[in-house]
């Protein structure tokens, strides 16, 4: 079995949480609300960490979304938590634990695609540098470099966050 090698621990996670946060109210200071798009799972729990954080520190009104990408087949029907008029005209920030190879956050943004946005951003707590697609992510924890055949693992559990490569 491959060892597991710590990459972050929970106060680095939020602390890179913290500074995402500060980043994206930087991006929406003019905006009364935002939409925070969280990839099912972690994703989803990173986006509900964000929102905890920027919550703390601005006056924004965060609707959190829940968004559905089979990822191991993408290009099946991509559906959310909210419905699309809620998040229409509005600055939406795809959030995910990882960016690998970009697959999943590209179909996610197609989805998007099908709706008029005010802005469009995404954020990632690990970026890995590996991707297929033209993909990027506008707020990162980190950016690491890894081997192809290595991958990371994010866990969110109760005072216990941490990034670790496999």
């Amino acid at each position: 079995m491959k060892e597991r090698v710590l990459i972050l621990n929970h106060e680095q996670i939020q602390h890179k949480i913290k500074r995402i946060a500060y980043q994206v109210y930087e991006s929406n200071i003019d905006e009364k609300e935002i939409i925070l798009a969280g990839i099912a799972k972690k994703g989803y729990q990173l986006a509900s960490h964000l929102k905890e954080a920027l919550e703390t520190i601005s006056p924004l009104k965060i609707q959190l979304c829940e968004v559905y990408v089979n990822k191991k087949n993408p290009l099946e029907e991509i559906t959310t938590s909210l419905e699309p008029g809620v998040y229409q005209d509005k600055s939406v920030i795809l959030v995910d634990d990882v960016l690998n190879s970009g697959t999943t956050l590209i179909y996610g943004v197609r989805h998007f695609l099908n709706v008029p946005l005010k802005q469009f951003k995404t954020a990632v707590l690990v970026d890995r540098n590996h991707k297929k697609y033209p993909v990027k992510a506008d707020f990162k924890g980190i950016s690491l470099s890894t081997s192809l055949n290595e991958m990371v693992e994010v866990s969110f559990k109760i005072k216990n966050f941490k990034a670790e490569l496999l």
